[in-house]
């Protein structure tokens, strides 16, 4: 999933979880740096990546400065599947590419027994 927050500071970030996992709020709040975040709504979805919920794709739409999070265990998988812009299609890329696609920065967002930033 990718999915877009909203810091109280103003701040948007992507964060790219499983399609069965969920981020654990407190992990994603100590990852963002803000005490209260919430889930971008549809219309701000649309107005800051420029693609609907359900087809965001992880890159080439970030202005400078836009942070992008991706949960570490999707590190483990040999191909991920991500938006492409368009509803019901996918671009398959190796965790790596991903990362470096979109300048990601790995965090551990769904596992309580880990540490948020991995060594």
């Amino acid at each position: 999933k990718t999915l877009i927050f909203e810091a109280a500071h103003g701040e948007r970030v992507l964060v790219m979880v499983g399609g069965d996992q969920s981020a654990i709020s407190g992990h994603l709040k100590k990852a963002i740096g803000s005490k209260n975040i919430r889930m971008a709504d549809f219309a701000t979805v649309k107005a800051v990546t420029g693609y609907e919920v359900g087809s965001i794709p992880p890159f080439h739409w970030q202005p400078a400065g836009f942070r992008s999070f991706l949960e570490a265990s999707l590190l483990d998988e040999p191909v991920l599947g991500v938006g492409a812009g368009v509803w019901g299609y996918e671009i398959m890329i190796r965790p790596a590419d991903l990362v470096q696609a979109c300048q990601a920065i790995v965090v551990n967002l769904t596992n309580r027994e880990r540490p948020i930033f991995p060594d």
